[in-house]
Formats: structure tokens, C-alpha cells, sequence
């Protein structure tokens, strides 16, 4: 090697350890002078999980120096780690309880979200069901009382004797108590049926079951690209009215339909409800400005992710409640 060589080989080394020592080109631009900074630790329930992930990414991209830590685990994980003080925010898909609030727990509501209940394609009643849909006081009879076995009962028809299949969640879900609630229950615990760990498998297990009925949140059951009800599954009317008919604001086709009816209240509460942000004590500094920001121009990124967003006056109400 001569001289000249081994000349600019030592410059290039040079300059590779400083460019490496100066994080090189895909370091993290600067932080302007008062920009934030900080970590933030998320945790609990599956519901509010992908939503959360899309607002820390969001934010993020506003804020370099923010970054997150968010975990998933159930609405139980996420109120007992919040309490704790193991993370900043719990998420929790369900209402808060009178104790948790005495233990310190302090909540907004950032979304709305649903719980429908899920059949398969092949149902052997399926389009009596979409006719006539399926009334609150059977659902009880199903999935409480178990007083209703066979989807003969369901329509009507006692010469169709196939047994009902029924599943229910194993892990600690927001889902299913909202669904145990709507049902004629007070707790998850209530639900009969086969139980499944999560979201997912609850699909899933209902799509290759053509006798099977479970529940499951709005934004798994509807394809966020096509707005339509993903392959497989189909919906099981709620007949609010009783009047033995699916009818408008009861029998959803598109995640379009699904949303206004959840957010203009036609769809029942439960198993419509609030997903809740929840901190011990009274959020303040970044955690504070990260959920105002939700509140505010985080509320976009809400019906593209299969989330119902507040409405004007919930905003308020929320906003208020970090003043």
C-alpha cells in the first residue's frame, strides 16, 4: 500500500468513528429548545391496544423526543399497573369502579367502541337471523340462563334442533363484560360458554364454527380497508325494538353504518361503551399534554383505525375533566 493510500484510508476511518460516534446519518434530528422529551409507559386492555399505538406513533412524529412504551394484557392490567405506578396510562375498556376511584384511579373516556355479537357464515339459520334478529331477552337465555340450546329456538323453528355452540372470553376483557352486562349479567364471570384467550382467537374460533356465536369488538369484525364485514363472520342483529324485524339502525352491512349508529346511541349501551385513559391522580406535565392531544387532534386517527370518535360535547367533557 503507498503513502497516498494509506492516507486516505486513515482519513476514512477517521471520519467513520466520528459519524459513528455522532449516532452518524440516521441519528435523531435536534431538539428545538423547549420541544418535549420523555418516555411514556402504556398498558391493558386489547381493545384501546391498536388505537393506542397508532396516537403514540402519531405523536411521536411530532414530538422526537417522546417515545413510548405500550403493552397490551387486558383492562384489568391496565387499571392494576396504573394504580401501582408501573406505567403512566392504563387503558381500560370498560366503566371505572367506586374503589378504583378511592385507590386514586382518575379517568377520561378518549373513544367510544361496541361489542357485537358474531356468528358464522354457515350458520343453518343465518338468514333468519338477519331477518329477524336476535332480541336482548334471547341473548340473556344463551349466554346467562342457557335456557335456549339450539338455534331452532332462536328463530322460531323447533324442527331445527343443531345445538348452539357458545364461547365466550378466558382473559380479562372489557368485551365481555360489556357483553355479560347487555346479556342479563354483572360480570365477565357470568358468561356460560367455551372460553378463548382473546380477540383474535374469538374470531376465529366463531368463523369455523357454523354453529358458534360469540362477540366481539367493532373493529375486528369489520375490515378497515373495505369498511365490510371481514370474510367469515357474520352479524347477529340486535333487535332493540322487539318487534321481530332487523331493521334500520339494527342490522349493520358496513363499519360506515356500525359507527353512526354507535355514535348517535341507537346501538345499546352496554354493549356499547366509553374506552377510558386512566392515571393515578390527576394527569399532569407530558402525560397531561399527550392525552389533550388526543382529545383534540388525535380524535382523526380514530375512525380510520375502527374507533368511534367523541362528539363535541363528550370532547368538552373529557378536556374539562384535565383543567
Amino acid at each position: 500500500m503507498n503513502r497516498k493510500t494509506l492516507v486516505i484510508s486513515s482519513l476514512f476511518v477517521m471520519l467513520s468513528l466520528v459519524l459513528s460516534a455522532c449516532g452518524g446519518a440516521s441519528s435523531q434530528p435536534a431538539l428545538a429548545p423547549g420541544d418535549l422529551q420523555g418516555t411514556i409507559g402504556v398498558s391493558g386492555a386489547f381493545a384501546l391496544y391498536p388505537m393506542m399505538t397508532v396516537w403514540a406513533d402519531e405523536f411521536t412524529r411530532l414530538h422526537p423526543g417522546v417515545q413510548f412504551d405500550v403493552q397490551g394484557g387486558g383492562a384489568g392490567k391496565g387499571m392494576t399497573d396504573a394504580l401501582a405506578g408501573a406505567v403512566d396510562i392504563g387503558m381500560v375498556s370498560r366503566a371505572i369502579k367506586d374503589e378504583e376511584v378511592s385507590q386514586g384511579a382518575y379517568w377520561v373516556s378518549v373513544t367510544k367502541d361496541a361489542v357485537f355479537p358474531i356468528l358464522s357464515v354457515d350458520n343453518p339459520v343465518l338468514a333468519d337471523i338477519q331477518a329477524q334478529g336476535i332480541s336482548q331477552e334471547t341473548f340473556n337465555k344463551i349466554f346467562i340462563t342457557k335456557e335456549i340450546k339450539t338455534w331452532g329456538q332462536v328463530v322460531g323453528k323447533p324442527e331445527i334442533t343443531e345445538e348452539i355452540n357458545v364461547y365466550t372470553r378466558s382473559d380479562s376483557a372489557g368485551a365481555a363484560e360489556m357483553w355479560a352486562k347487555f346479556s342479563g349479567g354483572k360480570v365477565q364471570d357470568d358468561l356460560s360458554g367455551v372460553a378463548v384467550n382473546g380477540e383474535p382467537a374469538m374470531v376465529d374460533t366463531v368463523i369455523k364454527d357454523s354453529l358458534g356465536i360469540g362477540y366481539s369488538n367493532l373493529n375486528s369484525v369489520f375490515d378497515l380497508g373495505t369498511g365490510q364485514v371481514i370474510p367469515g363472520v357474520a352479524l347477529a342483529p340486535i333487535d332493540v325494538n322487539k318487534d321481530g324485524k332487523a331493521g334500520d339502525g339494527e342490522y349493520f352491512k358496513s363499519k360506515t353504518e356500525a359507527v353512526a349508529a354507535v355514535s348517535s346511541g341507537k346501538y345499546p349501551s352496554p354493549p356499547a361503551r366509553f374506552e377510558n385513559l386512566v392515571t393515578k391522580g390527576k394527569p399532569s406535565g407530558l402525560v397531561k399534554t399527550f392525552i389533550e392531544w388526543i382529545l383534540t387532534d388525535g380524535q382523526k386517527y380514530l375512525d380510520q383505525a375502527g374507533y368511534v370518535p367523541l362528539t363535541a360535547d363528550q370532547q368538552a367533557e373529557s378536556l374539562a375533566k384535565l383543567k
